[in-house]
């Protein structure tokens, strides 16, 4: 007879579920405020898909993804940009922006993806970080775009480093 394995899931947390008691649930990691932002390279597309937080996107729905880029090469190239938005007194701003690349080749249903660096800089997001440097020229200037238009206060309320960070020179 085979024993069931015990499914331990993840709880995205809403709010403060403690009400500052610092009980059960104290210090949990709230996830509210961040989004997953694909950019698509090929198609000058940018899109929020909230599946990518727990990697059902529809970029990443029916691929397996290999840690090796080669391979591949017919493989269509992504940036997964996780974006936390914060508030001061002023309003919202974009405090955390952090890029992760992945390609997918829907024909093999193959792609490339680091699970470790999706969820490590979707921890550095959550912690304020702008990392963006190792982005193209192209898909920085589809993400400012995408950041201005959405909200364009949100976005001059940013810090200095992402708006550098996503400077292109023309």
């Amino acid at each position: 007879m085979e024993q069931k394995k015990k499914n331990i899931g993840f709880n995205i947390i809403k709010n403060d579920p403690t009400d500052g008691h610092g009980g059960y649930g104290g210090g949990a990691l709230s996830l509210e405020n961040i989004s997953p932002v694909f950019i698509d390279i090929e198609n000058e597309d940018v899109f929020v898909d909230i599946g990518a937080m727990h990697g059902r996107s529809v970029v990443e729905k029916g691929i397996k993804f290999l840690p090796n880029k080669e391979g591949f090469p017919n493989a269509k190239p992504f940036w997964l940009v996780w974006v936390t938005i914060d508030r001061t007194k002023e309003g919202g701003y974009y405090a955390g922006v952090t890029a992760c690349e992945m390609t997918v080749d829907r024909e093999i249903r193959r792609g490339y993806k680091s699970l470790p660096e999706h969820v490590n800089f979707m921890d550095k997001s959550l912690k304020r970080k702008i990392i963006v440097d190792h982005m193209d020229d192209p898909s920085k200037k589809l993400l400012s775009t995408f950041l201005k238009k959405h909200d364009e206060g949100i976005w001059n309320r940013s810090t200095d480093e992402l708006k550098k960070g996503l400077e292109v020179k023309e």
